[in-house]
């Protein structure tokens, strides 16, 4: 049972947090934990998406994690034949992975790496799973900064009082010919302040300015009156979206990342990675 436990915590740390590390190889890497919703709804086996596995298979690991893992409000959305025979990949509580033996009596939860060519098979297959139509992201409630011509595009998700979020602001005011769009997503367990924050600069007549000099340069603007705005939509946004870290980049080809990396590596990523 002991051993149970900690898996159990295993698992929800995979889902629901980030590590504040650096970026590095030139990817973003993870940036600020931040606790996933837990206002999912209850997932009926028999609505479990199964893709060429067995019905009692997927039943029985459904069964099985949803009630050994009850008290995590683990729930079992898609499950899928896993490159390993016998084993299988499991989609839980949005955008997770986890890989299970047909009994569910064994877990593995991590990378799944490819020795003939050192691919993540595991980060393959949740790039998939995290693509995210672009176009339809609601630009009008984002803040939007043009730089130079604007050819480059990226989202971004992010909190006003996020160090990283801060860095990564600070190579886009390095970079030119891009359109950048901010979306709020302030995360008050570890911010407590970053709300009020991001709704006093979606308040402000210029957001792009308030929001470029509170980034960038450390001047808050002064206080307004609180307005109608769209912080609190944005962030549902966001956790809807499975995101649980600030950065998380959104590019135009429906590709995410979450974390900071600095110039040129950021570029880099975003022209690879437009339409």
């Amino acid at each position: 049972m002991k051993f149970r436990s900690t898996l159990a915590a295993a698992v929800v740390l995979a889902m629901t947090a980030c590590g504040e590390a650096p970026a590095a190889n030139g990817k973003p890497a993870p940036a600020h934990a931040h606790a996933a919703s837990a206002a999912a709804k209850p997932t009926e086996a028999a609505a479990v998406s199964n893709k060429n596995v067995p019905d009692d298979v997927a039943k029985t690991i459904t069964s099985k994690l949803e009630s050994r893992y009850a008290d995590r409000k683990l729930k079992v959305e898609e499950i899928a034949a896993a490159p390993v025979a016998g084993w299988y990949e499991v989609v839980v509580n949005g955008k997770n992975l986890v890989y299970v033996d047909a009994s569910a009596e064994y877990m593995l939860v991590g990378d799944l790496i490819s020795t003939q060519d050192g691919k993540s098979l595991t980060e393959e297959r949740k790039a998939v799973l995290n693509k995210i139509d672009y176009d339809k992201l609601p630009f009008d409630k984002a803040i939007k900064e043009v730089r130079g011509n604007g050819k480059l595009q990226v989202a971004v998700f992010s909190d006003p009082d996020c160090p990283f979020c801060k860095k990564l602001e600070h190579e886009f005011g390095k970079m030119t010919d891009i359109t950048i769009y901010n979306f709020m997503m302030p995360i008050p367990q570890l911010h407590p302040d970053a709300a009020r924050k991001a709704v006093q600069i979606m308040c402000q007549p210029n957001t792009t300015k308030a929001w470029i000099e509170w980034m960038r340069e450390g001047k808050m603007p002064a206080s307004v009156a609180e307005c109608k705005n769209s912080v609190a939509e944005t962030t549902a946004l966001g956790e809807g979206f499975g995101f649980n870290g600030t950065p998380t980049i959104v590019f135009p080809n429906g590709q995410v990342q979450s974390g900071f990396a600095p110039l040129p590596q950021l570029e880099e990523i975003i022209k690879a990675n437009q339409k």
